[in-house]
């Protein structure tokens, strides 16, 4: 245990809420627990709304992207480079960090790398079971590795590695600990002006939602009405006019843009369709919502690989894009008649993703902090 002394953590990371989220999650809590916490970012990140707005200082270190390819970026690179780990070293010695933790992305590296320099230890978290390039770097030298997966492939070189899952937004781990899912779930759907006695499907591709995804859906809303399916489906900023059309006349099928209430639509539904980023698995996870995952088909298939332990598990299913159809929406009504089916795999899904990733990171920081 920490002694009564204040010390603080600096906590590196953004870009995407993929980052952000879990970084401020592990704030709360260090916080909580008498520490004082700094964030550092870069600048343009969003990062600069998050991080301010619950109320954690946000310092910046200039962007310095690896180069992939031969180009004038590659030409800048170590310059932007040097001056990103002079401006980490400075954030680092004027805030006398006791500990840093990186969660990935541009303002992570020159963290490490300026730890490494100073004798300060680091722990770095990965939320993905593909690593991304910043981590794999840090784990080099890192004194610790959380893992949000156990099939990440990503060691400390020198230190020790542990699974310790997502640290989850305030209210998302307070409804996964909730002991009366029955009355969140009536409150929920309550809120979202739904029916909490039937049986509920939640569709969303996250904020920027995912076109095919509601295509499809859309183009099965009377065969998923006429099932006695309640849909509430988030479409993405911008993107729900087409949707709303197709859902017109339907009493049981909601569309919504954009849901800053997440934790509502989770508590109210009985299964979900949906991406599966790293936090969406680890929340839904968490949860003990089963679901169907259908990976983005780009990028260098992170998605995927995110959702095999929960298929593993038996907590969920894997769709891939281009196979999404109307017989996924058959499979989905089946699986909401089958609630033996539903609850088998609601129970296996918090093996996957623990409640409490914030508070097994900051015990693991905290352990960290005091070999200094």
């Amino acid at each position: 245990m920490m002694s009564n002394e204040t010390h603080t953590a600096v906590l590196a990371g953004g870009g995407t809420a993929g980052h952000v989220n879990p970084l401020l999650a592990l704030a709360s809590e260090l916080k909580g627990r008498g520490w004082n916490v700094q964030a550092v970012g870069t600048p343009g990140g969003l990062e600069e709304d998050l991080v301010p707005a619950a109320h954690v200082p946000l310092a910046t270190v200039a962007r310095a992207p690896f180069p992939r390819r031969p180009n004038l970026a590659a030409v800048r690179f170590p310059r932007d480079f040097h001056r990103a780990v002079r401006e980490a070293r400075a954030i680092l010695e004027a805030s006398e960090a006791r500990v840093a933790v990186g969660f990935g992305g541009y303002a992570s590296t020159p963290i490490y790398v300026a730890a490494r320099r100073l004798g300060i230890p680091f722990v770095i978290h990965e939320q993905n079971v593909r690593p991304g390039l910043a981590n794999r770097l840090g784990a080099r030298w890192a004194t610790a590795v959380g893992l949000t997966f156990p099939s990440t492939p990503l060691r400390a070189t020198h230190g020790t590695t542990f699974v310790v899952g997502l640290p989850l937004r305030a209210q998302i781990a307070g409804l996964a600990q909730s002991r009366d899912r029955a009355g969140e779930r009536a409150r929920a759907a309550e809120a979202l002006g739904l029916d909490a006695s039937l049986p509920t499907l939640l569709v969303t591709g996250g904020s920027l939602g995912a076109q095919k995804l509601n295509e499809v859906v859309a183009a099965g809303a009377k065969q998923l009405a006429a099932a006695g399916i309640q849909v509430y489906h988030v479409t993405g900023r911008g993107k729900d006019a087409p949707v709303r059309v197709a859902a017109q006349g339907l009493p049981t099928y909601h569309v919504q843009d954009y849901e800053t209430r997440m934790e509502l639509a989770y508590a109210a539904a009985d299964l979900v369709i949906c991406r599966s980023g790293a936090g969406t698995v680890a929340e839904v996870s968490a949860l003990g919502l089963p679901a169907i995952y259908v990976p983005l088909p780009i990028g260098n298939g992170e998605q995927a690989l995110n959702a095999q332990d929960a298929v593993s598990a038996g907590a969920a299913l894997v769709v891939k894009n281009a196979q999404f159809s109307q017989a996924t929406l058959d499979t989905a009504v089946n699986m909401l008649g089958d609630t033996s089916r539903l609850h088998a795999m609601a129970a296996a899904g918090p093996a996957v993703s623990p409640v409490d990733g914030a508070a097994r990171l900051a015990d693991l920081v905290e352990s960290v902090s005091e070999e200094k």
